[in-house]
């Protein structure tokens, strides 16, 4: 009971945080299970509808929305994660010139912000043809230094026993990437999928630029028409749509969530 006691003061400032971080949410729920005359006002009495959900469902084409930001997760992830272990095999196992001088130059990506390029994104995607189509809002992000990055930790503590006992049994190095690292690597692939899907479902500067169309535009591009002034700001319907295009997110991350700490947790331990 002390030792409960005792904590309690360290207890109370986490729970404080963490209300204050899920408050936005809170506020969301609540406006988007009530009438739009209570979005606003507290009421414990007041009346629950889940009306809001159809309307913001029917105000616009939402299953194209989802379906064009899965495409695009979808495509941006996968490869993402192919060039990712690759490229994280080839620091952490192969010798070559300039090795180490190449990886610190890749991290310099980490440093820079997608928007500094996105002119010049704009101008080379134009010019290989493929402005508002899907795989033009991932190309730019298909060389992930971040995801180079954690697979290469990973793969350095992987013990050079496993690769020598594959190798004479006659696996190519192929195989070993295939059959030893990237099982062995189950919890980062999951860790940096869950972070990099996050960051693209909720993109919208870059989709923005390059989508003009109802065919290609995803949920956040979308999601603007709910808080245009020509259709009048409903936040109803704004934070309505906005738990069903978060929602995939948020499951995904429950679900996952324990390897997606232990991942971390054990990159920043390397």
């Amino acid at each position: 009971m002390r030792r409960i006691l005792a904590a309690i003061p360290l207890w109370m400032p986490m729970w404080l945080f963490g209300l204050i971080w899920a408050l936005p949410l809170l506020y969301a729920i609540w406006s988007a299970v009530h009438p739009p005359d209570y979005s606003t006002v507290f009421d414990p009495f007041a009346p629950v509808t889940w009306r809001n959900f159809a309307d913001a469902w029917n105000a616009a084409p939402f299953a194209r929305y989802f379906l064009n930001t899965v495409l695009l997760v979808s495509f941006t992830v996968f490869f993402q994660c192919v060039l990712a272990t690759l490229a994280g095999f080839a620091f952490a196992r192969l010798r070559f010139p300039g090795r180490d001088l190449l990886f610190a130059a890749l991290l310099l990506q980490l440093m820079i912000s997608p928007s500094i390029l996105l002119v010049w994104n704009y101008r080379e995607i134009s010019w290989l043809g493929l402005a508002n189509t899907i795989p033009a809002m991932g190309i730019p992000y298909l060389g992930s230094a971040l995801g180079i990055f954690l697979l290469r930790q990973n793969f350095r503590t992987i013990p050079r026993e496993l690769d020598d006992a594959a190798r004479l049994e006659g696996c190519s190095l192929l195989g070993r990437l295939w059959k030893v690292y990237m099982p062995l690597s189950r919890g980062t692939y999951v860790a940096f999928a869950l972070t990099s899907a996050a960051y693209h479902w909720n993109d919208f500067l870059w989709p923005l630029v390059i989508s003009d169309s109802v065919t290609t535009r995803p949920l956040t591009v979308g999601l603007e028409i709910f808080a245009t002034p020509d259709q009048g700001v409903q936040w109803s319907l704004v934070t309505a749509a906005t738990l069903l295009s978060s929602a995939p997110l948020l499951i995904a991350f429950l679900i996952f969530q324990r390897q997606f700490v232990q991942s971390f947790l054990r990159v920043g331990i390397r």
